[in-house]
C-alpha cells in the first residue's frame, strides 16, 4: 500500500437539495477501483470541509462497506484539535488504509507549531498517515524540517502530499527528508515532481479521467514523458479554471457519471463560464484520444 502510485481526490457527490449523492459515488468509486486508483475521501475535491460530522463519518462508512479492491485514505483536515482527535479516533474503528492530515487551516503556525500539531494528530492512530503541504489553501507553506523530524518520531508515517506549486520547494523537503515518500499534490507538476524523485500523485483529474491519469503517472515514473505535452497541461488546467472541484463536477455532470453537479457554498456554478465548460469537453476529448492510442 505504501507505493501506491495514484490517488483519486474524490468528488463528493450531491443531490440538488445538497445531500449526499450515494448512487453516483457508489458508481465514482467503482470507476476508481476498475482503474486501479487508491481513493481518498473528504479531501478538499470531496468538500471535505463543507460537510458536517455525521455526514462526513456516512461518508466514511460508506466507502469502508463497500470493501473496494483498492486502498482508500480518509481526508483529516481543519484547525480544532480536540474536533481533529475525536475524528481520528472514528477512523481508528474503521480501519482505513491511510489518513491525510493537513498543515492546520488559517493560524500560519511556524516549524514548531507544524510539528507539535502533527505529532499530537499521529499520537492518537497507528494507521498510515499521510502529510499534505497546500499552501494555497491554508495560507501557510510547510517547513521543510517538519517531515524530516516527524519521520523520525513515527513509524506509520508513509509519506506526504506536496501541493506548493514549486520544484525548488519540492526538492528543498527532499534534501531535508530523502527518506519519506513524497507525492505530487497538483496533477500538472507530476512529470517534473517525479523528475525530482516524487513516487506518485494524489489527483483531482483521474475523478474524470480514471485510466487516463493512471497511465500518465505510470509514464511520468518511468521518466517516459515525450508526448504528454501540451495535452496534459492544457488538460489539468482546464480542471483548475474555476475553483475545484467545480470544475471536476460539472465534466462528471456532462460525462453522465453523477447525476447533478452540485456544489456547497461558498463553492459555486456560477464560477463556471461557457468557455470554462468548452474548455473542459474539449480536453475529455483529447484524453479519449490520447488513451485510445495508448492501448
Amino acid at each position: 500500500m505504501e507505493n501506491f502510485p495514484l490517488w483519486t481526490a474524490i468528488v463528493t457527490p450531491m443531490n440538488t437539495d445538497g445531500s449526499v449523492d450515494y448512487d453516483s459515488f457508489e458508481q465514482l468509486l467503482k470507476k476508481q477501483e476498475k482503474a486501479g486508483n487508491g481513493v481518498l475521501v473528504l479531501g478538499s475535491t470531496g468538500e471535505g470541509l463543507n460537510l458536517n460530522e455525521e455526514e462526513k463519518r456516512e461518508v466514511v462508512e460508506f466507502t469502508k462497506n463497500l470493501k473496494l479492491d483498492v486502498p482508500f485514505m480518509i481526508g483529516v483536515g481543519g484547525f480544532n484539535l480536540p474536533a481533529q482527535v475525536d475524528f481520528i479516533h472514528f477512523c481508528n474503528e474503521i480501519k482505513p488504509d491511510a489518513l491525510l492530515l493537513v498543515t492546520p487551516l488559517y493560524a500560519k503556525p511556524g516549524a514548531e507549531g507544524q510539528f507539535e500539531w502533527f505529532s499530537e494528530l499521529m499520537a492518537e492512530t497507528d494507521i498510515p498517515c499521510m502529510l499534505y503541504n497546500v499552501p494555497s489553501r491554508t495560507g501557510v507553506k510547510m517547513h521543510p524540517s517538519v517531515p524530516a523530524r516527524l519521520s523520525k518520531e513515527f513509524d506509520h508515517l508513509m509519506g506526504m502530499k506536496e501541493a506548493s506549486g514549486s520544484v525548488e520547494e519540492f526538492k528543498a523537503f527532499r534534501r531535508e527528508a530523502p527518506d519519506v515518500k513524497f507525492y505530487s499534490g497538483d496533477d500538472g507538476m507530476t512529470p517534473a515532481f517525479s523528475k525530482e524523485g516524487g513516487v506518485g500523485l494524489v489527483s483531482v483529474a483521474s475523478n474524470v479521467w480514471p485510466k487516463a491519469t493512471h497511465r500518465y503517472v505510470e509514464l511520468c515514473l518511468k521518466g517516459e514523458t515525450e508526448g504528454l505535452f501540451p495535452l496534459w497541461k492544457n488538460a489539468t488546467d482546464a480542471l483548475f479554471k474555476a475553483p475545484n472541484p467545480v470544475p471536476a463536477k460539472v465534466l462528471l455532470g456532462k460525462k453522465n457519471w453523477i447525476t447533478n453537479d452540485t456544489v456547497r457554498l461558498p463553492l459555486s456554478l456560477g464560477d463556471i463560464s461557457e468557455d470554462v465548460e468548452n474548455n473542459l469537453l474539449q480536453a475529455d476529448k483529447e484524453i479519449a484520444e490520447w488513451l485510445d492510442g495508448q492501448k
